[in-house]
């Protein structure tokens, strides 16, 4: 089966967040599986100069947006055995950083046209285009609306999967006609009208012949109105076109056994990890105490990932337990103001990184006890899956994927892999730590649960035959 996956970023490339750690991973997988995969991106100004510099420009066209004639290099690059097209245009992409300017309604309408009129150059002729998020959103539709009666792209069916619906890139109606080439049949409540203005990510969801999204928690969430911004309606009536796919991580690259970045490396050796423990405690300048329960947090500090319930306990918990606590992320002012002034109150006790590191996130992973994910909502969640593999326990509120990857531990059977809890409330959260530590001062219950952590399966093979399925029911629309 050949598979297209078209996204707007994607690792070793460019990445802003859990989008590109999927993009980067899982084509691989599918690989594994028999299936041909390539990936299509925007060559943006931000790709690091050695990727940028050994891409080879195959050909250059012209890609029509609404009545604008554009310049369209198709560039390639080989990663881990996977071919990789990026779409060069530098008035759309080089530029520093990749969202947020106020043309990203034109930029990305380029984009989405310029995925389909490749293919015929770059002779690849996919069985599925497997479009992700907003950015790509308007592929299933251009597909169906505009190519499908051309004989080449007859036989080519789309997936498309929400990764996060909070973004669902919304411009005004004129982006209908003016840079897509539709007509109003499209402008309604029924195809990509949302509020009288132009949902990409509603066009991916209507026009796709099947839609995935990355966990079966989440998947049933959106079709709730607190989850579903405004789009539940069509969600739930999606019925069996509608999946919830866990994701995986590259289990290669982040492998405590071989990590370049951890100071010990370790299979599941207590003392090995207490290595890495005591390591970071010196490079925090914390007190070095291997018997201190430490809890750290690797994320975009925002109130989607809890930091309100954070901020609201953690002058409790640092008051009146013996533990510490380490954060890594940059993000809302008010947060990076919080955690910066609080190292006042509690110097011995609280590390805030007010950056983004990935050799100290690997380093928080491998030498924290316990990892804090208190989410208001994660459709997946890369972050405790990481935790996990590293042996730190995640304790995670039940929503999205959390609540599919992490089993809260029974300590009269002895399963489960972290300690959970449901509502979104910041002393259930700080109860809920208090059950870890207290575990924590069990040491042979916690080696019990740790164990379960460490040795859990995440890589992206079983999730990869499952999209497997996915795109043959999609061939089959």
């Amino acid at each position: 089966m050949n598979i297209l996956f078209a996204a707007a970023e994607a690792n070793p490339f460019i990445k802003t967040g859990g989008l590109a750690d999927v993009i980067g991973a899982l084509p691989q997988a599918l690989q594994k599986e028999g299936a041909d995969v390539r990936i299509v991106l925007p060559f943006y100004k931000s790709i690091p100069a050695p990727i940028r510099e050994k891409s080879v420009l195959l050909k250059v066209i012209q890609v029509q947006v609404g009545w604008r004639s554009q310049y369209c290099g198709i560039m390639q690059y080989i990663e881990n055995g996977v071919t990789v097209y990026m779409i060069d245009n530098e008035y759309y992409f080089g530029r520093d950083g990749i969202y947020g300017y106020g043309d990203d309604g034109e930029r990305f309408a380029f984009f989405n046209r310029a995925v389909l009129d490749i293919l015929p150059v770059i002779e690849f002729q996919p069985d599925i285009i497997h479009a992700h998020d907003w950015h790509t959103g308007m592929v299933p539709m251009l597909l169906k609306a505009q190519y499908r009666y051309n004989p080449f792209y007859a036989d080519i069916h789309s997936v498309f999967t929400i990764h996060n619906l909070l973004y669902q890139g919304i411009f005004p109606y004129s982006v209908l006609g003016d840079l897509l080439g539709m007509d109003d049949r499209y402008f309604q409540s029924e195809g990509i009208e949302y509020h009288g203005n132009v949902s990409f990510m509603k066009g991916g969801i209507v026009f796709a012949d099947q839609v995935t999204t990355v966990s079966p928690t989440y998947a049933e969430e959106i079709k709730m109105p607190y989850y579903g911004y405004g789009l539940e309606g069509l969600l739930g009536s999606l019925g069996d076109r509608l999946h919830g796919i866990v994701n995986g991580i590259d289990t290669k690259s982040y492998n405590p056994a071989t990590d370049t970045y951890l100071t010990s490396n370790y299979r599941s050796a207590t003392a090995k990890r207490t290595a890495n423990k005591l390591a970071l405690q010196e490079e925090l300048g914390l007190p070095i105490d291997a018997k201190i329960p430490m809890i750290s947090m690797v994320t975009r500090l925002a109130e989607s990932k809890g930091l309100d319930l954070v901020t609201r306990v953690l002058d409790e918990l640092l008051y009146y337990d013996d533990v510490q606590f380490v954060i890594l992320g940059t993000g809302e002012q008010e947060y990076e103001d919080w955690f910066r002034e609080a190292l006042s109150r509690h110097s011995t006790k609280l590390a805030a990184e007010i950056r983004f590191s990935e050799g100290v996130a690997r380093r928080f992973y491998a030498g924290s006890d316990m990892f804090l994910m208190p989410s208001k909502f994660e459709p997946c969640g890369i972050s405790q899956l990481l935790a996990m593999r590293y042996g730190s326990i995640p304790i995670v509120r039940e929503t999205g994927g959390l609540n599919d990857t992490v089993q809260s531990y029974n300590e009269f059977t002895g399963e489960g892999t972290g300690f959970t809890f449901a509502a979104y409330n910041a002393h259930d959260m700080l109860f809920t730590i208090r059950r870890a530590l207290s575990i924590y001062n069990q040491p042979k219950e916690w080696k019990k649960v740790v164990k379960n952590a460490i040795t859990g399966e995440y890589s992206w093979q079983v999730s990869a035959q499952e999209y497997l399925e996915v795109y043959r029911k999609a061939s089959e629309s």
